[in-house]
């Protein structure tokens, strides 16, 4: 958290057991997001901006397991464009006990993912990774996504810079009906704090 401006407005406590998510806390936005993305016969590339909101919240007890997290929801435009094509919601959630980080989210087209990832805590960053058919950190589409677009393998990575941003690549594969081999869907951004 040194290279990070903290938070305004949020408990220290909370702030103290979030582990590597304590960086993410609050508001950011990105402006040199690029997203690639299937189209009939190829790729299209898609320039955008982004705003991504994490609110503390924890603890979450189940049993013997202790979690602390964030709440979040991202939303994303083509530059200079007012409608998103692109919304999702979940939560981020940190397990002290094991080191291990999760992303909860779903994307309002009609799929689910649980992703996770062991992260170190002097790390600048961490990756976290999910397969359809895993019983713990797994992927589920609706029929038709599951058909035409289905998402076999997700993986991300997250970064911390020392000038206060955060970056992500993210990439998200897809076994397209009528098409042969793999399509990698991937996102990327650098966002600052607001």
């Amino acid at each position: 958290m040194d290279v990070f401006q903290k938070p305004k407005d949020i408990d220290e406590d909370i702030l103290n057991n979030l582990g590597p998510l304590a960086a993410l806390a609050g508001v950011w936005e990105g402006t040199q997001g690029l997203d690639t993305s299937p189209i009939r016969n190829g790729q299209t590339e898609t320039k955008f901006r982004e705003r991504m909101t994490f609110e503390p919240m924890g603890p979450v007890v189940n049993g013997p397991q202790v979690l602390y997290g964030l709440r979040y929801a991202t939303v994303a435009w083509p530059l200079n464009q007012e409608t998103p094509f692109h919304e999702e919601v979940g939560y981020w959630l940190w397990d002290p006990k094991e080191q291990l980080v999760m992303r909860c989210f779903i994307v309002p087209r009609g799929i689910a993912v649980n992703a996770g990832g062991k992260a170190d805590l002097e790390g600048k960053g961490f990756d976290l990774s999910a397969s359809v058919g895993s019983e713990t950190f797994g992927i589920l589409s609706s029929p038709f996504l599951d058909q035409a677009y289905k998402t076999v393998r997700y993986n991300l990575k997250v970064m911390f810079q020392d000038d206060g941003q955060f970056s992500y690549f993210e990439d998200t594969q897809l076994k397209i009906h009528g098409r042969d081999g793999i399509f990698h869907h991937t996102d990327q951004n650098a966002l600052n704090r607001q």
